[in-house]
């Protein structure tokens, strides 16, 4: 998924040229920095989620 947004990145940074070129390229860098972020935080904390779940199931029946 992140390879995939990078190279897509990576393709529209080689098509722009000026001031909004660099505008929009330095906007999709900050969300691919961000999708990296939020994929690594839910990937860390997987485990710490799936014990609360299990807490709610078992509060629940």
């Amino acid at each position: 998924m992140v390879e995939i947004l990078l190279n897509g990145v990576l393709n529209r940074m080689s098509k722009l040229r000026g001031k909004k070129g660099v505008a929009m390229i330095e906007y999709a860098l900050l969300a691919a920095l961000i999708a990296l972020a939020l994929v690594g935080v839910i990937t860390a904390m997987r485990g710490q989620l799936g014990t609360v779940f299990d807490r709610i199931r078992t509060a629940l029946t």
